[in-house]
């Protein structure tokens, strides 16, 4: 009986189920609310804390969070950030509040939070944690009535081909990895308890009407498009210098490749004399030449990154400027009537 039993522990623990997708992030409506007063009251700077919760199956629960000190130019700022982190979760454990780490918040300015140094963060994590997440928060929408919050994880796919640091057009065509794989998107789902629901709900039919509902109605958004614009204007020209560093690093080639050929010929007819004057003709490549030295191809990431940005920054116009048509449209039905 035993032995059947070590044989059943020794089987469940060789074929151990792989851990479901994440599909779910539920956040506690008052951690978004820590959230969101956190990267207010300091934009427009850009602010980041940490996420505490439990990973269930499918569903990541966040339940708590906790800030990150401005940090100064002048202070030991991996030292400071490992011992301020250390201590606050040891003071959430002693009075029995979850403190396991499941990802970390930051702020954002009109969403241009696709870097690198966001990658390297998430690799950093993904180190000690199996699953973890991003919640981005970008107050500058918040006048325009917009809950920008989103939740992101790197791909599976694109973490593979990091960690190989090999991002040249051969290795993306055989990975099929192209700039819209890089992040994936995971729905949020709000959590309040029930009493929390109950208060809310006793609250709502005498709530006012606020600032943030009269500011919806203004028709003026040349502020917002402007720096959207702006911006998008910006990525414009990081990747056109991208795309001039691929076109000089082609025409490398292609002159390299011609100098190729042009020794390959002259070898060629050297090693045709050779052999009518019966000695051993020479190798027709030479590595110690360096004709033949590879040429190294640049990265695509930072021009993947740029090209992600440029989608977000049109996203924004397109709806930014749909709104403001049907605020115009709504005000001539108005003065029409």
């Amino acid at each position: 009986m035993a032995a059947t039993t070590a044989r059943s522990f020794l089987q469940v623990a060789a074929t151990e189920e792989a851990a479901p997708p994440l599909r779910v992030v539920q956040i506690e409506g008052l951690v978004i609310l820590k959230i969101i007063k956190h990267c207010k009251d300091h934009s427009p700077s850009l602010v980041t804390g940490q996420l505490l919760g439990l990973d269930v199956g499918s569903v990541l629960e966040v339940t708590n969070c906790f800030p990150f000190p401005m940090r100064e130019e002048d202070e030991e700022i991996e030292a400071d950030g490992a011992n301020y982190q250390l201590e606050m979760m040891r003071c959430l454990r002693e009075v029995n509040v979850d403190n396991n780490t499941v990802g970390w918040y930051q702020s954002t300015l009109l969403g241009s939070f696709q870097t690198v140094e966001l990658i390297e963060t998430f690799m950093n994590y993904q180190e000690n944690i199996r699953r973890c997440v991003c919640i981005i928060y970008d107050p500058s929408r918040a006048d325009q009535g917009v809950l920008a919050l989103k939740a992101l994880k790197l791909s599976d796919s694109f973490m593979e081909l990091y960690r190989s640091n090999n991002f040249t057009g051969e290795k993306l065509r055989e990975k099929n990895l192209s700039w819209v794989d890089i992040f994936e998107e995971i729905p949020i789902k709000v959590s309040n308890s029930a009493l929390i629901s109950a208060f809310m709900t006793e609250l709502e039919p005498d709530t006012p009407v606020t600032q943030c509902d009269y500011d919806r109605l203004q028709l003026s958004t040349s502020s917002l498009m402007e720096r959207n614009m702006e911006f998008l204007i910006e990525c414009m020209d990081d990747l056109s210098l991208e795309q001039q560093k691929f076109q000089f690093y082609y025409r490398s080639l292609s002159r390299q490749q011609a100098q190729q050929q042009a020794w390959l010929q002259k070898r060629r007819a050297e090693n045709m004399a050779r052999k009518a004057a019966g000695e051993e003709p020479l190798p027709e490549e030479d590595p110690s030449n360096p004709v033949f030295k590879p040429l190294p191809e640049p990265s695509r990431l930072e021009s993947f990154l740029i090209t992600n940005q440029i989608s977000n920054y049109c996203n924004q116009i397109n709806g930014v400027s749909g709104q403001s048509f049907n605020r115009l449209y709504l005000m001539k039905a108005l003065h029409e009537d």
